[in-house]
């Protein structure tokens, strides 16, 4: 039978991804299978708070949420796929991957370059399988179809609920398939996996539809809409709060949701059952309408058994009720078939449900494939009265006043729009998206004019109509349908920027200027603080952070210091959503004043004493009512550069702090109206806008140690969708520099090569005082030692000689003029020989690439 096929895959797919753990492995972790057979493989995503285990043959989960918590809230989910094959319905979860050694999950990801599976057009992390319906002798007829499926996932604050599964489904069959319904299905068993804390919460859990909720991203002024959400979902019935300890609570939710199917209309269908009612297999039951009812084989009343059932439940468009809502219908309902009146209230407080959400019909040639995408989404508090158990079975309606979908839907809206971004025209045909004009004065007129065809004949009279707002926002809800799987990001880093002189010259907008103990970090921010987010199509840059490392690894970059604009996210209370609404973005400190001090020149008012307990109350609202709100800090407020000697509360500072802002970022605008290239109105002798001008400087650092030096962009996010500030990543076109004079200065200043330390002593503790082995600890001291040669032209020879004249080794220096380390080379005491130098006094020779000539000596005390 059709079920005990889909329990095998679901236990050998647990199986295998259960072996992974919950953080992602590198690729081709799992042990080869033998050539020839299939080659299972599991990997996890685990970047934000959901870790979500995948497989290479259609099934997904566990889930656990939030990660480290040890709470499961989805057992196993699969993809189903049911299709009319000539004379034959088929429906289909058992899947295989290909055989060893082609069938293993490939990696990818944005992340890190210097690894061997980045790939800089992937997320954060990608799993890529591809497995097959093509089985002949495992107990049923095969589609035959192949399926690449793609999951994806982010670590950004606003995706860290999410990973979504892009599905590739292709015909290799020489058959049609029609009536095409493509399923995903879901056991949820939402439970503590903690040992010795059973809570029996796999028995008590609740499934549910949400198909519409208000839109979480229009301005607080903005009239209530709905947004369609469509989203599949499974919670425990009372998030086990009467319990003392804390680590038995699960309190948040998950569920699935279609993103996008192969044709622009989407018709979803959501089924769900309790399978095992009292874990007894003969009390079995699942919602089905009386128009569409279908007796199943087993003479149970809920889950499919046989491929022509499972085919029936993703066909039959039904949108189930959600399971709460079991006690308030009865066997004398019209609509819905109804199990026996004593068990109405057993499946109205929580049991082991399951459910389908499905989407369909479709056709499929041989050789045609079938794209569609669907997202796994977790949301945090969806329980938070820890009585909210005494309103079931017979107050299901209290039960929803009580529990929380904004999260759910809010997450669910960030899915759809890194799928699809809004407003975004991904394939340059002239259509964005879909938009809500909001008028926030509510002044708006209905205006209309009479107009005259010259194109008719005669000419014709016609009229066309518009609304005229006052103030307006135009809010893009929906992208153009074509996929761009990318979500928001920060502002761009000043290292990874150009800017065109005057001159014409390209150059870098960050630079460094080292000298001996001594780093000045000097970056152009016109592109930075300039660009617009294409996600969300406004500017958002809020500020700069400076980061110092010892090797370009992302973990080892601290950050020194930081610079923001100082500002605040508005919050109102929104009676209609019993919770606080953070307007869509930040307030400046002088916005706040004129709104709500005396005067907009009340310097004495400050938002900070208003936080969530202690709002402020402002009378008389709109509809009579009191307005309260609430402020907090958009970031550190780190907004008083150190041009301010007393008041200043960061390390950056501007270079030309009284420099004018040029009306125009772009340098050829500028050109128009300033044509002298030597003007210093507005640009640099070197070409930089002086306005955007900043440095930091690194003091009282080693020359002997190479630091990698980077300076990072962040916005303040959208917090009216509850997304903080995104930030650059510090790991990306850093600078590597030793703290001694650049190559440039030492030929203009005509500086000598020097060593150091001279003389070198193997008593003089230079590992214990952090002069050598920072990054090398673990090896023995002997693998350790360095002396540093400096002022090195960028191409030459370094020769070490005995005071016989027998040369102990020889070295070739050859840096590219612009690369910071051109200036500097280590050697490590050993000689020709692979052997280490003895105590005595040497000759050094530097020769470079014209046959310029230094010579010095250099002592060695062992």
């Amino acid at each position: 039978m059709r079920v005990w096929l889909m329990v095998i895959a679901l236990a050998l797919s647990a199986h295998l991804i259960n072996a992974e753990g919950s953080g992602a492995r590198m690729p081709g972790a799992l042990g080869s299978q033998d050539e020839g057979d299939p080659q299972w493989d599991g990997d996890s995503h685990g970047l934000g708070r959901l870790v979500l285990s995948v497989g290479n043959s259609g099934g997904f989960g566990p889930a656990i949420y939030p990660k480290g918590s040890y709470k499961e809230y989805l057992a196993a989910g699969w993809l189903v796929i049911g299709a009319i094959q000539g004379e034959d319905t088929l429906a289909q979860s058992w899947f295989e991957p290909a055989v060893a050694p082609r069938g293993r999950i490939i990696v990818r990801s944005s992340l890190d370059p210097s690894l061997p599976w980045y790939d800089s057009t992937a997320a954060h992390h990608d799993c890529i399988a591809v497995y097959y319906d093509t089985c002949t002798d495992c107990g049923y007829h095969p589609l035959n179809v192949e399926v690449t499926e793609r999951s994806r996932s982010w670590g950004y604050e606003y995706s860290q609920d999410i990973v979504l599964f892009d599905y590739s489904v292709k015909n290799i069959g020489t058959e049609r398939l029609r009536q095409i319904f493509i399923g995903i299905y879901a056991d949820g068993d939402v439970s503590t996996t903690l040992p010795g804390l059973d809570t029996g919460g796999v028995r008590d859990d609740m499934v549910g539809f949400l198909e519409r909720y208000p839109a979480v991203y229009l301005d607080a002024k903005c009239p209530v809409d709905t947004e369609q959400v469509n989203i599949a979902w499974t919670a425990d019935n009372d998030g086990n709060m009467r319990r003392i300890q804390p680590e038995t609570h699960v309190l948040d939710i998950t569920g699935i949701k279609f993103i996008r199917a192969p044709r622009d209309s989407m018709n979803v269908t959501f089924n769900w059952w309790a399978t095992g009612w009292r874990w007894d297999p003969y009390h079995d039951f699942g919602p089905q309408a009386r128009a569409t009812y279908r007796p199943l084989a087993s003479g149970l009343m809920g889950t499919p058994q046989t491929e022509e059932e499972w085919y029936h439940f993703l066909s039959n468009g039904e949108r189930d009720y959600d399971q709460a809502y079991q006690a308030t219908m009865r066997s004398f309902d019209a609509t819905w078939v109804q199990p026996p009146d004593t068990w109405i209230d057993s499946v109205n407080t929580g049991l082991d449900p399951r459910y389908l959400i499905s989407i369909g019909p479709f056709g499929l040639d041989p050789g045609q494939t079938l794209q569609f995408t669907t997202a796994f989404v977790a949301a945090m508090s969806f329980h938070r009265h820890n009585q909210i158990h005494r309103f079931l079975p017979d107050n299901p309606y209290g039960w929803y006043e009580r529990v929380y979908f904004e999260l759910l839907a809010r997450n669910a809206l960030w899915a759809e729009w890194i799928y699809d971004n809004p407003g975004v025209d991904t394939d340059f045909d002239g259509y964005a998206g879909e938009f809500t004009v909001c008028d926030l004065d509510r002044d708006s007129v209905w205006l209309c004019d009479t107009l005259v065809d010259s194109s008719a004949d005669p000419d014709t009279n016609y009229i066309a109509c518009r609304w005229e707002y006052g103030a307006v926002d135009t809010v893009w809800r929906k992208g153009d349908g074509v996929p761009d799987f990318r979500g928001a990001f920060p502002p761009p880093n000043p290292s990874t920027t150009r800017l065109v002189s005057p001159r014409g010259d390209t150059i870098p907008a960050m630079r460094v200027y080292p000298e001996t103990g001594k780093i000045r970090l000097v970056w152009n921010g016109a592109a930075t603080e300039n660009s617009i987010d294409p996600f969300l199509h406004r500017n958002d840059f809020e500020g700069y952070s400076v980061y110092l490392a010892y090797d370009s690894r992302p973990t080892s970059f601290s950050l020194v210091t930081t610079y923001d604009h100082e500002n605040y996210n508005r919050w109102i209370w929104n009676k209609e959503r019993r919770s606080f609404v953070c307007y869509p973005t930040p307030y400046t400190l002088e916005q706040l004043r004129c709104m709500h001090a005396d005067s907009c020149n009340d310097t004495t008012w400050r938002p900070e004493p208003y936080h969530r307990d202690n709002p402020l109350i402002v009378p008389g609202g709109p509809k009579g009512d009191d307005a309260v709100f609430y402020f907090e800090p958009c970031g550190p407020n780190r907004s008083i550069l150190a041009n301010d000697p007393i008041n200043a509360n960061t390390g950056i500072r501007k270079v030309y702090p009284n420099a004018v802002k040029p009306a125009y970022t772009d340098p050829d605008s500028m050109r128009i109206y300033y044509t002298d290239p030597d003007d210093t109105t507005y640009f640099t002798p070197e070409g930089y806008f002086k306005y955007y001008e900043y440095e930091y400087v690194f003091d009282n650092i080693l020359p002997t140690q190479v630091y990698y030096v980077n300076v990072t962009a962040f916005d303040y996010g959208y917090p009216g969708l509850g997304l903080s500030g995104v930030e650059g990543d510090p790991a990306n076109l850093p600078k590597a520099v030793y703290p001694l004079p650049s190559s440039e200065v030492i030929k203009e200043q005509g500086l000598g090569v020097f060593v150091y330390p001279n003389p070198y002593r193997l008593d003089g503790d230079y590992r214990e005082l952090g002069y050598e082995a920072i990054l090398r600890w673990h090896l023995p001291e002997d693998k350790t030692r360095l002396i540093h040669f400096a002022n090195l032209p960028p191409r030459c020879t370094i020769s070490i000689f005995s005071l016989d004249g027998d040369l102990i080794r020889e070295l070739k220096h050859d840096v590219d003029p612009e690369d910071y380390l051109a200036n500097h080379a280590t050697w490590d005491l050993i000689n020709r020989n692979m052997q280490l130098v003895v105590t005595g006094l040497y000759y050094w020779v530097v020769e470079d690439d014209r046959g310029n000539v230094q010579i010095g000596k250099l002592v060695i005390i062992m």
